[in-house]
């Protein structure tokens, strides 16, 4: 918490981003349609230490390839 606002300027900074693309990235509701730029994601998992995929904030399921083309061919 102590770092917080230093946080608040070095992040942006890190990401080549402005403080209030920033504050707008922090302000995403899960229920929103917005998203953070993925190259931008993953920056911040590693800035934060995460493993890739951990700042997802909902499970992605699709269909693979193989499905995908059978369908078609249908």
């Amino acid at each position: 918490m102590k770092d917080y606002h230093k946080a608040l300027k070095i992040i942006p900074k890190a990401l080549g981003i402005s403080p209030n693309t920033f504050s707008n990235y922090r302000n995403i509701r899960i229920s929103e349609d917005k998203d953070i730029p993925h190259q931008k994601a993953i920056l911040l998992e590693k800035i934060f230490g995460l493993n890739p995929g951990e700042l997802l904030n909902a499970e992605i399921h699709y269909k693979p390839i193989s499905q995908l083309i059978k369908e078609y061919y249908e």
